[in-house]
């Protein structure tokens, strides 16, 4: 069968995603035509409900899209609320904010790495049957994922949802003896997730170069997590209020999820847009850890995102450290926020990708609201990379070929669930 010249692949359900989908794939003439990543979201609706809400809820509202990444929706919606009021917020409460976000990089990259991609490459199906075999490895990446929600509980009140965090700041800021025990954790998080950038740069990495454009945020002296300036690999940058004319979502026939586009082309957010953008501001002993790793200056193989995710642990939890160390109480732990009519805009590099939102204020609330995610704006890339690589692979049985689909879609972490083994795959053969 593998041998032929045309055939259908359809994978009938993705389960275990954010909503419903389907992975279509037509071979003619031993050539793909084309890959349909087809994505059935439910509408949740929030950019609609957000209108009419007093400029204070969309930081608590917007946490609720995510479960994995509350605290990027909570950050991207304070920074544009603030933008639109004319807002700063600067010293120990920027430093709380990004010691908050590094608590989210942390977990959720340990528990993509550990629990839903490295199964992948390890031949096994799942990460309860990986524990089997290696339990203390397995043990590792749970120590980090809770090295990361200790940060997250700690400065926003739990792991899931903070509810510390409001505009200007926070409700309420830690004193440095509530921070001194977490950085005896991180110091041993420090040496995990070393050894966990040595542990994955082992892996096998199937032979896949993309050349799409990269956007990522840029910081000029710091590697950019809760801020920064829109930048792509074409070296072009523009203000954050001109997200919107580069970046424009699109509806497709064969999805309910928007496919963004960057100036018309399909592009990458995300980490190896993020770390071939921002590779030089590493801290030093992350980017010791990637060149050990074998990592140049940029990384294209989307392969290889799983040690790029490795690398920013080590790097979050060294900056993490680094906040801890410097921190001291703020005598006022917010700034105060007036409304004022207006638009504000506001991203952060979520651990998927940038995440923008946009609002428009009136009398205190809200009258619009946008909100553009990591994975609407990698779908469309996804698909391309899917073509690339069935076209490389059709000598493949259907089965290794639907295993290498799986992978190469957990490659991108498009949402949390994604990553569990989901293919069902079924093959009209012509």
């Amino acid at each position: 069968m593998s041998h032929r010249s045309s055939r259908q692949l359809r994978v009938s359900g993705l389960a275990r995603v954010e909503g419903e989908g389907a992975l279509n794939v037509s071979v003619r003439d031993g050539k793909v035509e084309h890959a349909e990543l087809r994505i059935y979201e439910p509408p949740r609706f929030f950019e609609a409900f957000l209108r009419g809400r007093a400029i204070t809820e969309p930081p608590d509202i917007t946490a609720r899209i995510c479960g994995i990444c509350p605290v990027a929706y909570q950050m991207s919606a304070c920074r544009a609320i603030e933008d639109a009021c004319g807002v700063s917020v600067d010293g120990q409460i920027a430093a709380l904010r990004r010691l908050l976000y590094c608590g989210e990089w942390i977990s959720s990259h340990a528990l993509h790495i550990y629990l839903l991609h490295a199964p992948d490459f390890l031949g096994y199906p799942d990460a309860m049957t990986l524990a089997k075999d290696h339990r203390e490895t397995v043990e590792r990446g749970l120590a980090l994922k809770k090295a990361g929600n200790t940060i997250m509980t700690v400065v926003g009140g739990r792991a899931i949802h903070p509810v510390n965090v409001r505009l200007g700041g926070f409700y309420r800021a830690p004193v440095p003896g509530e921070l001194a025990p977490l950085a005896e954790q991180l110091r041993r998080a420090l040496d995990q997730a070393i050894e966990t950038v040595r542990w994955v740069s082992g892996f096998e990495f199937p032979d896949l170069r993309l050349d799409h454009e990269f956007l990522a945020l840029r910081e000029p002296d710091q590697y950019a997590i809760d801020a920064g300036v829109p930048h792509t690999s074409g070296v072009a940058s523009w203000p954050l209020n001109e997200f919107s004319e580069h970046v424009v979502e699109e509806q497709v026939p064969h999805s309910t999820a928007l496919h963004a586009r960057l100036d018309g082309h399909p592009f990458l957010v995300g980490p190896l847009a993020r770390y071939s953008l921002n590779s030089g501001t590493l801290s030093p002993v992350a980017r010791q850890a990637a060149e050990a790793a074998g990592l140049g200056p940029v990384c294209r193989n989307p392969f290889q995102g799983i040690i790029v995710r490795a690398v920013e642990i080590v790097y979050a939890v060294e900056e993490a450290l680094r906040l801890i160390d410097s921190y001291d109480t703020p005598e006022r732990s917010y700034v105060d926020v007036e409304a004022r009519p207006g638009a504000g805009h506001g991203a952060t590099e979520a651990p998927r990708g940038t995440l923008y939102h946009r609002y428009e204020i009136d009398q205190g609330l809200v009258t619009s609201a946008t909100i553009v995610p990591p994975t609407a704006q990698n779908q469309a890339a996804i698909e391309e990379d899917l073509v690339t690589l069935i076209n490389a692979n059709l000598h493949l049985d259907d089965s290794a070929l639907t295993a290498l689909c799986e992978q190469a879609i957990r490659n991108y972490d498009p949402c949390i669930s994604c990553a569990a083994h989901f293919l069902d795959l079924t093959v009209d053969r012509r």
